[in-house]
């Protein structure tokens, strides 16, 4: 029974992980460049949107969903911990939850409450707008590359599991 449902987490995991790597993804390789070759204050204008409107029923539970379901993986990886399989489901989930939640929450995110909280046409906002280009964008690049190597790990897993 425990197995069972370790597999339906690892699944569920692996498929948020890849969601996720695929959002921040879309961010580091055309969202932030396209915002970056836009006129600052509109940049800024679109980059405050964002911030506020990805605050949704459907992005939260899906990444901190992806992060519950990290953080029981990372306690249920002691049942196959004889095997590689538990060693690769503590990888996963230490590098979601360190990599990609906790990331999130030291630099993303303060950068972008330190923009939405900046007087507008100021030269702190201008300072600000350059860090989330170089700053924000190099931290995203942390977040899809441990989002991916998560669900890439996980997959790995569920094909051992199923005997492949």
């Amino acid at each position: 029974m425990a197995e069972r449902a370790l597999i339906v987490l690892t699944f569920a995991a692996a498929i948020g992980s890849g969601v996720v790597a695929g959002i921040f993804f879309a961010f580091s390789s055309f969202v932030m460049p396209a915002l970056g070759r836009v006129p600052a204050e509109s940049g800024i204008a679109v980059m405050n949107a964002v911030n506020i409107t990805v605050y949704n029923p459907g992005f939260m539970a899906l990444f901190m969903g992806t992060a519950a379901a990290s953080l029981l993986l990372a306690f249920g990886s002691y049942v196959w911990w004889d095997s590689l399989d538990g060693k690769l489901l503590l990888l996963a989930a230490l590098t979601y939850l360190v990599l990609c939640v906790a990331v999130t929450s030291a630099f993303n995110v303060p950068l972008n409450d330190a923009l939405a909280a900046a007087d507008q046409g100021s030269q702190q906002q201008a300072d600000l707008w350059v860090r989330i280009l170089n700053d924000w964008t190099f931290w995203n690049h942390i977040r899809t590359a441990a989002a991916l190597i998560s669900a890439i790990a996980l997959t790995v897993v569920l094909l051992h599991q199923n005997g492949a």
